[in-house]
């Protein structure tokens, strides 16, 4: 079993993780921010992962200690879950449509941390959380995790379904990428490891 777990807490959050990287979807997730949640279910039910998140922050001050932290336990959790990395398909890339808009996400489970992430967010909320903390989740999830994501916007005109299209799609590449691969032997890497 491919499970990560975590838990973390400091004098802002409370934050606990577990990540079945061969689950089905299933998901327990309570962050205190309502859209954050919705993203966040996106990711276990269309990376087919099983995860439970709880947090409990400083919402009272904004939303940014939340949403940064959570992404560095779901990052930790991966990492954790995936072990040595042996098998693993280590790179995958996806579109996703969402009604107006585009987007593709790209994964190396390389053990290099870097975000590249291009794209307009037309408004600055939705519903009550900051939609420049999209970026801030997705850098502490992928150095935390230790992989390189690339992250692109083509167009869309509705902020909810541009964010949404993202999300879906960073949630189809990780499951691409940490998918086991019967011909793969050790790391798919010529160094002899991820």
């Amino acid at each position: 079993m491919r499970i990560g777990e975590i838990s973390r807490k400091t004098y802002e959050t409370d934050i606990k993780v577990k990540i079945d990287l061969d689950g089905r979807g299933k998901y327990n997730i309570d962050t205190g921010i309502g859209f954050f949640n919705h993203m966040l279910c996106m990711i276990a039910k269309h990376g087919i992962m099983n995860m439970d998140i709880y947090a409990k922050g400083d919402l009272d001050v904004d939303f940014h200690h939340t949403v940064e932290d959570v992404g560095i336990c779901i990052g930790k959790s991966i990492k954790r879950a995936l072990g040595d990395k042996g098998g693993i398909r280590r790179y995958g890339t996806f579109f996703i449509p969402m009604d107006e808009s585009l987007s593709m996400c790209s994964v190396d489970l390389s053990g290099r941390p870097f975000l590249v992430f291009q794209g307009e967010l037309k408004n600055s909320k939705v519903g009550e959380m900051d939609t420049e903390l999209i970026e801030e989740f997705f850098r502490a999830l992928a150095f935390n995790a230790e992989m390189t994501l690339h992250i692109k916007v083509f167009y869309g005109k509705n902020t909810h379904h541009i964010i949404e299209s993202v999300f879906k799609s960073f949630a189809h590449a990780l499951r691409e990428a940490v998918s086991i691969d019967e011909k793969i032997e050790g790391s798919l890497s010529t160094k002899g490891m991820i």
